[in-house]
């Protein structure tokens, strides 16, 4: 069996050399990895269950990804930042406030259900408190959360400022109330056993929000 470290650099070598051929392979591996983490879970997975779903040994699956870890990160940074580019376009947008209040909500709970058990798993940890290998992108990945809250913030701020929505408790207050709501489905929602969908919950959460907004 081949050394770890030699296949590292190899696979150092590739990633930089920015191939068509293995950056396509690469992406058929996460993608499989994330089937795998759904049906086992992230922490039931080990990369021998990768490996076996791809027909490869674990020697081969190390060419392309050190770890379970960096596959996670992988995915749930492109998620994150996804999520983030979304409610900005939604701020920013012409839409009346309550949809744009509806559409992040229902948004937000599409995402957890379309990329289980990821975002669940990142919902988890505590990004202080991470190995210092994992430092530089917890520190990228606190700082895309704060534009998401802060973009939340200023989507109930113009309700607020429009008259729209009752000025129940400070902007800031509601937004991570809205956040605390949606994030505790990680407690007892898996999309692949319950009988209620993502859509259902998202819309069920929205509706209860802006009713206690509404000022009719």
């Amino acid at each position: 069996m081949k050394d770890k470290s030699s296949i590292g650099k190899r696979r150092a070598a590739a990633i930089e050399k920015n191939s068509t051929g293995y950056n396509a392979r690469r992406e058929e591996i996460i993608n499989a990895a994330a089937q795998v983490f759904k049906v086992r879970g992230y922490r039931g997975t080990k990369l021998a269950d990768i490996a076996t779903v791809l027909g490869i040994d674990r020697v081969s699956l190390y060419y392309y990804i050190s770890s379970k870890d960096e596959v996670f990160e992988e995915v749930v940074t492109a998620v994150v930042i996804s999520n983030t580019e979304h409610i900005l376009e939604i701020r920013d947008s012409s839409i009346p406030v309550e949809q744009k209040l509806r559409d992040t909500i229902e948004h937000v709970m599409n995402a957890y259900a379309d990329n289980y058990p990821f975002l669940y798993v990142y919902l988890q940890e505590n990004l202080s408190h991470v190995a210092p290998n994992r430092m530089e992108w917890a520190s990228k990945m606190r700082e895309i959360n704060r534009r998401y809250t802060q973009a939340l913030v200023e989507i109930i701020q113009q309700g607020y400022d429009s008259g729209t929505f009752r000025e129940v408790a400070p902007a800031g207050v509601v937004a991570n109330g809205v956040l605390g709501m949606v994030s505790w489905t990680n407690r007892w929602f898996d999309p692949n056993r319950s009988q209620v969908t993502a859509e259902v919950i998202g819309r069920g959460y929205a509706d209860i929000i802006l009713d206690g907004l509404s000022k009719t």
